[in-house]
């Protein structure tokens, strides 16, 4: 396993915790919806956070791992100014 992938993955999975809850917080405040669509929404970015980063461990070419990683980086910022 090169040190570049697990660098990315772990920076990945930082940006990508912050960006489960805060699509979950969200969720909670715009809609005023119930416990279960929150719960839903956290499970489905849980889901495609850990795909990407399972693609990003093993498959992905580097520059495509580094674009998601700035990418959910980018987002993360954006969400974070917006609130």
């Amino acid at each position: 396993m090169e040190a570049w992938r697990v660098f990315a993955t772990v920076l990945l999975a930082v940006a990508g915790i912050v960006i489960v809850l805060l699509t979950m917080a969200k969720t909670r405040d715009r809609t005023n919806a119930t416990s279960g669509l929150v719960a839903l929404n956290g499970a489905i970015s849980f889901t495609i956070l850990a795909v990407l980063c399972v693609l990003t461990l093993t498959v992905l070419a580097p520059t495509v791992a580094w674009i998601v990683v700035g990418g959910v980086g980018v987002t993360v910022t954006v969400m974070l100014l917006a609130s």
